[in-house]
């Protein structure tokens, strides 16, 4: 049975994401319906994306700049507010302290109402013939911590409240997740944008 078509018309999103060009291949569609509908959206992307490349000429620092550089294009593309970058190193994110803190940061800074990451339960796709990379798992799981309790409770890093930055409850999570959908949204009206954005990462798409 085809999940039902959900409206969901958000004022405000967060996107998190290990890797620049992992929202545009798991929601873009949706992101850009929701931007449409009037809605304020951010990124938040957790590793320098240092290591994902099969040209042997470039280095770690240059490969940084250049998916940062596709990931602002694509994000204009989108309409987004910003993107937040991280600089934990690629291929090596764990479910840690600090990655929980940084994306509490972010949920209490920007305080959306949706949050989409990717669905930490989601390991490998027999049907597709591929396992899902690691720091995908890492950043959901993460993501979804950092959502429930840690933004929502003031004694969960204190250090924050210190900067001013009050607790946050976000009503509503989406997970990304290629074999699974108890959720979907009609994007007929958004693919072009989706995939001008997804061409945007000219180096993970050649």
């Amino acid at each position: 049975m085809a999940a039902p078509v959900t409206p969901l018309n958000p004022k405000s999103f967060l996107c998190v994401a290990a890797h620049p060009d992992d929202m545009e291949f798991g929601a873009a569609g949706t992101v850009a319906k929701f931007v449409a509908g009037g809605a304020k959206g951010y990124y938040l992307i957790l590793t320098d994306a240092s290591k994902g490349t099969a040209d042997r000429t470039i280095e770690p620092k240059q490969l940084t700049a250049l998916r940062q550089e596709e990931q602002r294009a694509a994000a204009g593309i989108l309409g987004l507010e910003k993107v937040f970058f991280g600089d934990y190193e690629d291929g090596a994110l764990e479910v840690t302290q600090d990655v929980k803190r940084d994306i509490v940061r972010a949920i209490r800074e920007v305080k959306p109402e949706v949050v989409i990451t990717m669905d930490p339960s989601f390991i490998y796709s027999a049907e597709y013939g591929f396992i899902n990379h690691p720091d995908h798992r890492a950043a959901g799981q993460a993501t979804l911590d950092a959502v429930y309790p840690l933004a929502r409770d003031h004694l969960s890093f204190p250090e924050l409240l210190k900067e001013g930055l009050e607790p946050h409850k976000t009503a509503t999570v989406l997970l990304t997740n290629f074999e699974k959908h108890g959720f979907l949204v009609d994007i007929t009206d958004h693919m072009e944008t989706k995939l001008k954005a997804l061409g945007a990462h000219a180096s993970q798409l050649p």
